[in-house]
């Protein structure tokens, strides 16, 4: 089984040789006349949504996940400064 694009694309390819060939110049006007009206429909507002004329509030429904506080305050952290001159046995050590 030949799985290669160019082979297995190639009969799509001929197809549309023969029509650009054979219906070109027609396929040409017809493009460009929709392109036009697609131009204008555009321009005059088609691609805007249009409203509903009932309700025109929006209800979006959805799930709101808040944390509590702990009911307990955490435990204090005591932090403290150690000197570097200082040894384990609070001897001060020679400075070199």
């Amino acid at each position: 089984m030949i799985l290669n694009p160019a082979t297995v694309l190639n009969p799509v390819f001929n197809a549309l040789d023969a029509l650009i060939s054979d219906y070109g110049v027609y396929l040409y006007l017809v493009f460009v006349w929709v392109s036009l009206g697609a131009i204008a429909w555009i321009l005059s507002g088609g691609l805007w949504r249009r409203r509903s004329q009932g309700n025109s509030a929006t209800i979006i429904s959805g799930i709101i996940f808040s944390t509590r506080p702990p009911d307990q305050s955490p435990p204090l952290t005591v932090i403290t400064e150690i000197d570097p001159v200082q040894n384990d046995d609070n001897e001060i050590m020679d400075e070199p």
